[in-house]
């Protein structure tokens, strides 16, 4: 069933305006301890694919603090469900495209936790265009800014905290894999993302620290009313072979795999939750 039209002005977008709600909170997921002990960072963590993973994280037994932009009603809910999983919240808000923020605030999760085992660098932003030319520097450098310098910038502080057994996780995106002709930076970025995975996974499989990523097809998120047209809302996902966007919750377990010791010998690797888009690596 489409859902119906809407669209946000405010980017990247507010979960608790979006009708239907996305169903970002792991109602229906069984956890088995598989994150017990553990500290997780995530980024972009206040609503969406970052809130359902670090409700996921919670239920797994993991504490979790999370960066978000400005999002605060949001922020507070995704807060108030890691709590009510008996695990400890942190909400840490800021641009991770500032690398001074990013030092600062691990070393306010580690001050916090005492410790820092697993990475998530989810956070990013899109803009729609018809036209290359129609992208301006201005947008371009705020794009990469987040999507690209804020991994790096996040990674780079987190190496200081991260011990053998430790993980990193970066959300990369179907169009890194297929391309989108309205998304033209975006698409870039993701293709930026999917390399650095692969190479910081050699870069640190020494230290016994893997690095994976996901790469999510049509998601029902905030980012979607805020990114484009009513008209395009409405038919987005119907156009992969399952038929519609997934949800959150549908992608939050890729994470939680490769988080824990299921995934212990994989590094290098991207997870495709996409509704069945067949991609090539």
């Amino acid at each position: 069933m489409p859902n119906p039209p809407q669209h946000q002005e405010h980017h990247p977008g507010v979960e608790s305006k979006m009708k239907p709600q996305p169903e970002s909170f792991m109602k229906n997921y069984k956890a088995a301890g598989k994150l017990a002990g553990k500290v997780a960072v995530v980024t972009g963590g206040d609503s969406g694919i970052g809130r359902a993973v670090c409700i996921g994280f919670a239920k797994e037994g993991a504490d979790v603090a999370f960066i978000y932009l400005d999002e605060t009603e949001d922020a507070e809910i995704t807060a108030r469900h890691i709590e009510k999983e008996g695990r400890q919240a942190l909400a840490i808000q800021g641009d991770i495209g500032d690398k001074q923020f990013c030092i600062d605030a691990l070393r306010e999760v580690v001050d916090e936790f005492g410790q820092l085992d697993i990475l998530v660098n989810n956070a990013a932003e899109q803009h729609v265009e018809e036209h290359l030319e129609a992208i301006s520097e201005k947008q371009l450098r705020r794009t990469f800014q987040t999507n690209i310098y804020g991994v790096f910038f996040l990674t780079q502080a987190a190496l200081k905290y991260l011990k053998k057994g430790g993980c990193i996780i970066n959300t990369a995106s179907v169009v890194a894999y297929e391309g989108h002709e309205t998304l033209l930076d975006y698409s870039a970025t993701k293709g930026a993302v999917i390399g650095f995975t692969r190479s910081l996974s050699g870069n640190l499989a020494p230290q016994g620290i893997r690095v994976n990523a996901v790469a999510p097809g049509p998601i029902w998120t905030a980012l979607i009313p805020s990114s484009f047209s009513a008209d395009e809302v409405k038919k987005f996902g119907e156009d992969t072979p399952l038929g519609r966007p997934g949800q959150p919750d549908e992608v939050a377990p890729c994470f939680i795999f490769l988080a824990s010791d299921d995934a212990s010998y994989m590094t290098g690797q991207v997870l495709h939750p996409n509704g069945g888009t067949i991609v090539g690596g």
